[in-house]
C-alpha cells in the first residue's frame, strides 16, 4: 500500500508540471489576425531633451487595429510630448503596421513615428508595448474594447 500511495504521489507531482512545462516556453501560435478591433493604448515613461535632461510623457490613443498588420488611430491624447507642460490631441489619420510572431513577440511601426517591441496575450484582446526609440522610456497597454 505503501508503494502504491508513493507511486500515486509521484504521478500527480509529474501531471500537475506538465502545464508548468507547456507555458515555459510562452504561448505559441499568435498570428497578425488575432489583434483586430478597437483598443485603447496608455502610456507613461519620458524623453531625453537636447540638454540631456529627462523629461516626463504620457499618451492615451484609440487604435483601430485592422487585423491584417496594419492600423490607425483615430484620436489621440499626450501629455507634455516636448517638455513644454502642453495637454494636445493628435489629430486623428496616424496610421502604423505590426508583426507579430509565433511566440506572441513582434514589432508596432507609426508611419513617419515611434516604433515599439510588443507583447501579445495569448487571445489578442490586450498587449503590451515599449518604445524602441533613443532617448525613449516609454511603455504602456493596450487593450480591446470591442
Amino acid at each position: 500500500m505503501k508503494h502504491v500511495i508513493q507511486n500515486c504521489t509521484v504521478g500527480i507531482s509529474l501531471l500537475l508540471c506538465i502545464p508548468g512545462l507547456a507555458l515555459a516556453n510562452g504561448p505559441k501560435g499568435c498570428k497578425h489576425d488575432m489583434l483586430k478591433g478597437q483598443y485603447i493604448f496608455t502610456a507613461a515613461g519620458f524623453s531625453r531633451a537636447a540638454d540631456a535632461t529627462w523629461f516626463p510623457k504620457a499618451i492615451v490613443e484609440y487604435m483601430d487595429v485592422k487585423g491584417d498588420g496594419t492600423l490607425s488611430v483615430p484620436a489621440a491624447t499626450i501629455a507634455n510630448r516636448t517638455n513644454d507642460g502642453a495637454v494636445v490631441q493628435q489629430p486623428p489619420g496616424a496610421v502604423g503596421a505590426y508583426s507579430i510572431n509565433d511566440d506572441c513577440t513582434g514589432t508596432l511601426q507609426f508611419t513617419n513615428g515611434p516604433s515599439f517591441n510588443i507583447f501579445v496575450a495569448p487571445r489578442g484582446d490586450e498587449f503590451w508595448m515599449i518604445q524602441t526609440n533613443p532617448n525613449n522610456v516609454l511603455q504602456g497597454n493596450v487593450k480591446r474594447l470591442w
